[in-house]
């Protein structure tokens, strides 16, 4: 697997804020004088530090942010980089813990692994990984040497299709694709807290594995990196479409970036009455159910930027926050969706 791994610091040498294990942030790449920025979010992957932050990206083919990173960042060049974000984070505790991840979604799981061994944990914790084969294995030296510093800690990785090179018992332990039948196998117990990253076939899947095994819903935490999961009550059998700008996007009025989504488009008072209503518009996967009488569904991070309400809402977001409802946007905004 082709990752880029960079490694962060300020500018002016002041600490960086701190992080919880699981965390984000967010890159604002101008690509251009005159185009709009390509805001792209990536998890720290390595051990928590005001000193410095680890991103690490994977680099697609037709990848522009990767692409982009690869070809013109080089040491020394200033990024403009959001404070650490995002609610999938290691809860605090003393029970089990299973890190489950596939392909480039190690990156979160991995920070949560760093801190784990970096504490001494004593928590039984099982670090499960399904890749391609040793090519695509991103970090399997570095978390084989973090397992092995925890007590407790064990592993098991599956190859879809191991390569030549590849050695059984060594660099993985079985041959094929992480499902229910390899959970069964490793034991998953149902008091453990499940930390669940990858791509978004492999996220259901193992949900629903997870269920199955009667793992309680909240003991389940999953993180997505492209949008999350949508939350529209009374809307079904609508088909799934990946995020595009709207229809007749506007050349003028403050820009829109949901963050996640990777989309970015003008602000038209005239077209929308909300942010929601813009996201909708570009199928940018959102929550609400503030239409059927619940509130505060919608509530997401506010990145940059600020907005008005209208109406007002009757409570206000958590600081850092905005209900996007009920929100437009004053200026340039970045949400966190």
């Amino acid at each position: 697997m082709d990752v880029l791994s960079l490694t962060l610091q300020r500018a002016d040498g002041q600490p960086l804020r701190t992080a919880l294990p699981g965390q984000y942030v967010v890159l604002r790449l101008q690509r251009s004088a005159s185009g709009p920025p390509l805001l792209r979010s990536y998890s720290l992957s390595s051990a928590l530090s005001t000193e410095r932050y680890r991103i690490s990206v994977k680099i697609e083919p037709n990848g522009a942010a990767g692409t982009w990173l690869r070809e013109h960042v080089r040491v020394g060049d200033t990024l403009d980089v959001s404070v650490p974000r995002g609610s999938f984070i290691l809860q605090p505790g003393g029970g089990p813990v299973v890190l489950l991840s596939a392909g480039i979604g190690a990156t979160p799981v991995l920070a949560m692994l760093h801190t784990l061994a970096a504490a001494c944990s004593m928590r039984q914790v099982l670090w499960l990984h399904g890749a391609h084969d040793g090519q695509h294995h991103p970090f399997a030296a570095e978390t084989r040497r973090l397992v092995q510093a925890l007590i407790h800690g064990r592993s098991h990785v599956c190859y879809s299709r191991p390569g030549p090179h590849d050695r059984l018992g060594q660099d993985f332990d079985v041959t094929g694709h992480l499902s229910r039948a390899v959970l069964d196998e490793v034991g998953i117990r149902q008091e453990a807290d499940v930390y669940v990253c990858g791509p978004a076939r492999f996220m259901a899947d193992m949900k629903e594995a997870l269920a199955t095994l009667r793992v309680a819903p909240e003991r389940i935490h999953v993180e997505f990196f492209n949008g999350g999961e949508s939350m529209t009550p009374g809307i079904v059998g609508t088909p799934t479409r990946a995020s595009h700008l709207p229809k007749d996007d506007a050349t003028t009025g403050p820009l829109v970036a949901f963050a996640r989504s990777g989309i970015t488009a003008h602000w038209r008072a005239s077209a929308y009455q909300s942010i929601l209503e813009l996201a909708e518009a570009c199928d940018v996967p959102v929550r609400w159910s503030c239409r059927t009488g619940v509130c505060h569904n919608c509530e997401s991070g506010l990145i940059a930027g600020s907005v008005t309400y209208q109406p007002d809402p009757l409570d206000p977001p958590a600081e850092g926050n905005v209900l996007i409802c009920c929100a437009r946007p004053r200026d340039d905004v970045v949400i966190d969706v």
